[in-house]
């Protein structure tokens, strides 16, 4: 015990000897004596207002004002900023000259005084408040290339003003990008004549012929050298801000949609990672996702006719020997001639096979990590890659979980923002999904049921490890057996996790352990038994139930609780992503330039920004859906019209072939 105390006495006496503490007893102290300064802060509505109150109260660095006030020159600024002399300033300026504190001429002394004023007016909070207010409402966010002459993705921005107000978040997040890429100059351009006419007219008092003129110079110099620049910053850090909070907001949306694609399920599938030089690498794998073969072919450039043959022969081999039914096909390099050579194919052959164009955004950051290492030690990247091609059709929840969600590709300028805000937000997403949907305990990996309410990485790996020692899960009760899952632990992840074919049917659906015997009597109650969820029996059993609130009270559980129980069993172990649209499978193929305005396609939301959605028509290149193309009604975010995965009808509008831009129309088509 005299240990412990020991350590608590020397950990309180380096947080007392901490700077952080020290300042925040300052501030107590100061607040303490000074009641009206506490209101104020306690009033304010936002944090800049609290840092426009403190300012004058922060310690400072050594600036021109302190240094002029250390130089005793804070008197002749009182004089100034009374305005009620009669002398000149030269007069009142003589008493402060001093060779020992370095005021040599009346000059210093005078320069002296106007930095201390210009400081004065900076710290003064409403002053501050006002102009900032007055910057956002008639301000403007200006734009310039650096070179006017080279050729870039900015180019609408080489020369731009937008007010403030009006600034869309993608356009504060491009136009951070091209500052920071050196290709552009970005400055705020506030109304500086009404901001220093303002500010004259709260200084200056009174019509001294004496004082007036220096105050309007020191006005000026206020304005222009510490309040416009720091109001700058804050505007601009206050957009970006706000632009990465509705950025991430849209990235958690479209990553929600993308994570709950419909599995296609009881399909063998072959995985296709597109490549040139280095051939494409194939993986086929079976219903339940294990890979069962892999290859590498050479159809793509470099090539001849005799490696497009082989080839093909290959293909036809494992098709026929795996029965494959679907090709997966990433959408990277060399994803077009794949595609042609698949069509061929798929002519020449008389399986029916189809094929789909999977997005691969993040596969090849999956291959080379520490997990795809682990679960296929024997491959190498390309065949890893490929293998989570295939593995993205038949479970895409299963797979995209094992990829930093920032590397999915499913947002705009992810790699600008704050990434640890990111992070926490998208792995908020992911966890909603895969609890929404819930996890199968005998056939999940340690980095899907890490996702679960209440399993951490390390009980996901003893879950994995406890099963692969035991064997498959026979009840949910297990869980308690399995390395530092407690009953705790046990309470959060229980219904989400499910067991088919195991010893109790409850196990198979979202009912929670503690609702069993609800669940049971129920049951009881309905005329029925557990082993008729599996048997499909159910069905409209809430139809049975005339009076929700009264059945509650006899169970004795609450009446939401109740009608989610009935819901699950009725529709036991359903999979919300059934409802989803399904993924468009293929048999042909478009090239752009088979594109024509006017023509009608059916395509596949593949990411969704501020301005527009990117729509897969299957022409390798994703086509544009402006946000005005959207809808006949009038949309703020192009969110409301569509979500990823949603298959559309859209009309092509134009194609600009030297910079590859399909611009698309969802408009007037019946």
């Amino acid at each position: 015990m005299n240990k412990i105390q020991e350590c608590v006495e020397k950990l309180l006496e380096v947080i007392r000897e901490d700077s952080a503490y020290q300042r925040y007893l300052a501030c107590e102290e100061m607040l303490k004596s000074n009641p009206e300064l506490k209101k104020q802060i306690l009033d304010a509505q936002t944090l800049v207002v609290v840092e426009d109150l403190y300012r004058p109260y922060r310690p400072k660095r050594r600036t021109r004002a302190i240094i002029a006030k250390e130089k005793g020159l804070e008197p002749l600024a009182n004089v100034i900023m009374l305005q009620m002399t009669n002398k000149s300033l030269e007069e009142e300026a003589k008493a402060f000259l001093s060779d020992e504190k370095g005021v040599e001429t009346i000059e210093d002394a005078i320069n002296g005084a106007k930095d201390i004023i210009a400081e004065h007016i900076s710290d003064e909070a409403d002053y501050r408040i006002y102009l900032r207010k007055l910057t956002m409402e008639k301000g403007t966010v200006v734009s310039a290339a650096k070179n006017p002459e080279e050729s870039s993705v900015y180019e609408m921005y080489y020369e731009f003003e937008e007010p403030i107000k009006k600034l869309a978040g993608h356009r504060v997040l491009a136009l951070n990008r091209g500052e920071k890429e050196k290709m552009l100059t970005v400055k705020i351009s506030a109304p500086e004549d009404e901001a220093m006419g303002w500010l004259q007219k709260q200084v200056i008092t009174r019509d001294n012929s004496v004082t007036k003129p220096v105050l309007r110079e020191v006005v000026e110099d206020s304005y222009k050298r510490l309040i416009a620049p720091a109001i700058e910053r804050e505007i601009r850090s206050d957009l970006t801000e706000k632009a990465e909070d509705g950025a991430i907001h849209v990235f958690g949306k479209n990553l929600e949609q993308l994570l709950m694609q419909p599995p296609i399920v009881g399909k063998v599938v072959l995985g296709w990672d597109p490549a040139f030089r280095t051939g494409c690498k194939l993986a086929v794998v079976d219903e339940t996702g294990k890979v069962l073969d892999t290859t590498v072919i050479y159809p793509t450039a470099p090539t001849n006719d005799a490696k497009i043959r082989a080839s093909k022969e290959t293909l036809k081999k494992l098709i026929k020997k795996y029965n494959v039914s679907l090709i997966s096909l990433g959408n990277g390099t060399a994803s077009r001639e794949s595609e042609q050579i698949i069509v061929e194919l798929l002519k020449e052959i008389p399986e029916k096979v189809q094929y789909v164009i999977t997005n691969e955004a993040g596969a090849s950051v999956y291959s080379a990590s520490k997990l795809a290492t682990e679960e296929f030690p024997n491959f190498d990247v390309g065949q890893r890659s490929a293998a989570s091609i295939a593995r993205r059709l038949q479970d895409p929840l299963a797979e995209l979980v094992k990829i930093t969600p920032q590397s999915i590709g499913v947002g705009q300028y992810q790699h600008d923002m704050n990434q640890k805000k990111l992070g926490e937000a998208l792995s908020g997403v992911v966890e909603d999904c895969v609890n929404k949907v819930g996890v199968d305990l005998n056939t999940a990996s340690a980095s899907l049921l890490e996702y679960i309410s209440g399993i951490s990485k390390v009980i996901a790996k003893n879950i994995v490890a406890y099963r692969e020692e035991n064997g498959r899960f026979e009840s949910r009760r297990e869980l308690l057996k399995v390395a530092k899952l407690g009953p705790k632990a046990f309470e959060q992840c229980a219904g989400f996790a499910r067991i088919t074919g195991g010893k109790n049917p409850l196990d198979a659906t979202s009912v929670h352990p503690e609702s069993y015997e609800a669940a049971k009597k129920v049951l009881e109650k309905l005329g029925y038994t557990p082993e008729d969820i599996t048997g499909g029996k159910l069905s409209g059993i809430s139809k049975q139930i005339k009076n929700y609130k009264k059945l509650a009270e006899e169970l004795g559980v609450g009446e939401p609780t109740l009608r989610d129980i009935v819901k699950e069993l009725e529709k036991p172990a359903r999979d919300p992503r059934d409802e989803m649209p399904k993924p468009v499978l293929r048999t042909d193929v478009l090239d752009m330039k088979d594109l024509k305005e006017g023509m009608i396609l059916k395509g596949t939301v593949r990411n969704v920004i501020d301005f527009g959605a990117f729509v897969d028509i299957g022409v390798h290149q994703d086509g544009l859906v402006h946000i005005s193309e959207m809808s006949e009604r009038y949309i703020k975010h192009p969110l409301e019209a569509v979500s990823v995965g949603d298959v559309v009808d859209v009309r092509v509008l134009g194609v600009d072939m030297k910079k590859k831009r399909i611009s698309l129309s969802m408009k007037g088509i019946k």
